[in-house]
């Protein structure tokens, strides 16, 4: 067997040490892609939420512009009555 020479074993520890880098950057590159992909799809997720909550935000502006709608929600929920009207609660 011929001896392997000086430069032959130096170049050769090079291009592993170079190797294993290049691996190591792609493998991590590889895994910040795939943890991008997921929180993409989660805020994806939220991001549909918060349009959906937006909408119906909205509905309620444009309800609340209504007085009769106002007095309705009053009425209802804050248990207010007109001039000699009773208001009696019936349990669900």
């Amino acid at each position: 067997m011929k001896k392997l020479s000086k430069k032959t074993i130096i170049f050769a520890i090079a291009y592993i040490i170079i190797g294993f880098f290049l691996v190591k950057n792609v493998g991590t590159t590889v895994i910040d892609i795939y943890k991008k992909k997921a929180e993409k799809k989660e805020l994806n997720t939220q991001l549909v939420e918060l349009k959906d909550k937006e909408e119906e935000l909205k509905g309620t502006v444009t309800k609340l512009q209504n007085p009769d709608y106002i007095e309705k929600y009053a009425r209802e929920k804050y248990l207010y009555s007109k001039n000699g009207e009773i208001i009696i609660r019936i349990p669900e």
